[in-house]
């Protein structure tokens, strides 16, 4: 995590545009662009911006959208995306019941071993917030497999 970065996309007035974001990321548009391309191969889309008052930010999420054989319409949260000062983020929120079962998935020894030190929150639930600063391409792997993994598994 970088720990002097700065979070755009904070006027509640002012709804992300394409040009906002790219300009905000500058070299790393291209791998956002990448990112969200790939997601469709997941059946995973990004919902519209939407302002969030307890974060003072825009945010989006990557949602799983589908219909049950009765015709009901079924949507799962992925993950929250947000964009910073060239880079943006991408956060999972998972069990801590189930961090066995994140270790067990193929993915680099970096992610392992953030999956082993990150400290469960929550009083009631715990669960581990596993937060991801691209930059570039390197991470985008693993979190297409934590992306697939909570859209079957969870």
């Amino acid at each position: 995590m970088t720990d002097t970065a700065q979070q755009l996309l904070r006027d509640p007035e002012v709804k992300p545009s394409n040009q906002q974001i790219s300009d905000g990321l500058g070299a790393s548009f291209k791998w956002y662009v990448a990112f969200i391309e790939e997601l469709k191969n997941y059946g995973i889309s990004l919902m519209d911006w939407r302002y969030y008052n307890d974060g003072k930010a825009w945010l989006s999420k990557g949602e799983y959208k589908w219909v049950t054989s009765r015709g009901n319409h079924k949507v799962k949260p992925i993950f929250w995306l947000s964009i910073w000062d060239g880079f943006f983020k991408v956060s999972f929120f998972f069990s801590e019941k189930i961090r066995a079962q994140l270790l067990d998935l193929p993915l680099s020894d970096d992610t392992k071993e953030r999956i082993k030190n990150t400290a469960p929150h929550g009083k009631s639930m715990q669960y581990l917030s596993l937060i991801f600063d691209v930059k570039n391409d390197q991470l985008l792997d693993d979190i297409y497999i934590l992306a697939q993994f909570r859209k079957e598994k969870i």
